[in-house]
């Protein structure tokens, strides 16, 4: 039986394009998560990420895997082709194509060939999970092509995809995305239960000990990551005593290396790591740092380490923008810095030295606010966006 003609509440078959390796993307849960819970509400998924050819199954969810070329052009153009190949391979049983705006020129044509043989399925949609990162004074050449790209992609997939769906309204409103395109939004989230074991492991700072923050996630110069490690350096030479170590790899990695070379082990930089092992590393700290500045490509995304931090009960220091106050909102467990610049960091970190003997009910409060923000949730959210699509086809 072909999809055109399944049963109304039979199971729909999600083929997603992810592109990424999901052994060593930090942001895997996205995919593994949501996945995993859209299997849990009676989906069948399919997963096309990057590692050596052949497939798996995670979570309940069946991967198939695409070897990439090391060269840009290249690996778009041998991944895409192999893409199609898939498609057409299961083309009979696939309900929706979900994907980013790279791959927009690759799939949208495949709405010619459907239409060329009868048929209104797969549907084709394009997902946004976040604008161009690069600041245009690290701005290369490479980076400008490839962001002129993606925009024009962008607007590619609003007018030719049969829907879009985004990670925030922010995001949908800055895009421009059609009204009658968008199909729903759908947040990034956690699964508490993974990192409830950070909350039990964690072992709170004693009186002159040290408080170690921890930043999870990309090292671009964007995330403002070297002022604030400037920030804790002149905490330190204040007197009080903090212990900053980041995690993942990036733009800024040699200068945040090289910088933490002069701090005599109070600035740490390590490697990337499996999603699966974020919890371990959570245990570890005391306080979860989010540094982002207050510009639009921050405003506009929802931001997964946030939602992790909170499920491992850390407590937050973050900017006062809008990505972070939409979750956290009232919350007693942040330490707000007013400003992105070393004197707002500086000041937030001020603000933990004070009230030091408080992260411990902090923590627990973070943890039971992440309730509200589960990947369950959210792929709750996807499903009935997806499902909206397919009742107007």
């Amino acid at each position: 039986m072909n999809s055109e003609s399944r049963h109304q509440d039979a199971s729909y078959h999600l083929f997603w394009v992810c592109g990424e390796n999901l052994n060593i993307k930090l942001h895997a849960a996205r995919w593994l998560e949501t996945g995993h819970e859209l299997t849990q509400l009676g989906w069948q998924v399919t997963l096309v990420a990057a590692g050596p050819t052949g497939q798996s199954n995670i979570g309940g969810v069946n991967v198939i895997y695409i070897a990439k070329p090391q060269i840009y052009l290249l690996r778009q153009i041998v991944s895409h082709i192999h893409l199609l190949f898939l498609i057409a391979q299961h083309w009979p049983t696939i309900d929706v194509v979900l994907f980013e705006s790279m791959s927009a020129p690759w799939l949208l044509p495949l709405r010619l060939i459907r239409s060329m043989i009868g048929r209104r399925r797969p549907l084709l949609v394009m997902d946004t999970r976040s604008l161009s990162m690069t600041p245009l004074t690290k701005e290369s050449r490479k980076d400008w092509a490839r962001k002129n790209i993606l925009t024009l992609n962008e607007h590619l997939g609003h007018r030719w995809a049969d829907g879009c769906t985004a990670i925030t309204p922010r995001l949908a409103e800055s895009l421009h995305i059609p009204k009658e395109k968008l199909l729903g939004i759908w947040p990034s989230g956690v699964t508490p239960d993974k990192f409830a074991s950070a909350q039990v492991a964690r072992s709170w700072p004693l009186p002159g000990e040290p408080i170690h923050l921890v930043y999870v996630g990309v090292l671009n110069y964007e995330r403002n990551l070297m002022t604030f490690c400037q920030a804790v350096e002149k905490a330190n030479a204040e007197g009080m005593a903090f212990h900053f170590f980041i995690v993942g790899d990036g733009t800024e990695r040699a200068d945040l290396e090289q910088f933490a070379k002069q701090t005599a082990g109070r600035i740490c930089i390590g490697r990337p790591v499996p999603h699966a092992q974020v919890p371990q590393i959570l245990a570890r700290y005391h306080i979860g740092v989010l540094p982002f500045p207050d510009e639009e490509k921050f405003q506009v995304s929802s931001p997964i380490k946030l939602f992790e931090y909170m499920a491992a009960g850390l407590p937050i220091l973050a900017t006062r923008i809008a990505c972070h106050i939409d979750v956290i909102g009232e919350g007693k467990f942040v330490f707000w810095a007013e400003q992105a610049d070393l004197a707002g960091l500086l000041a937030a970190l001020r603000l933990v030295w004070l009230n030091r003997d408080s992260l411990s009910e902090m923590g627990a409060q973070a943890a039971v606010a992440a309730q509200a923000w589960t990947w369950n949730e959210s792929a709750k959210k996807l499903k009935l966006a997806l499902e909206y699509g397919l009742a107007r086809v």
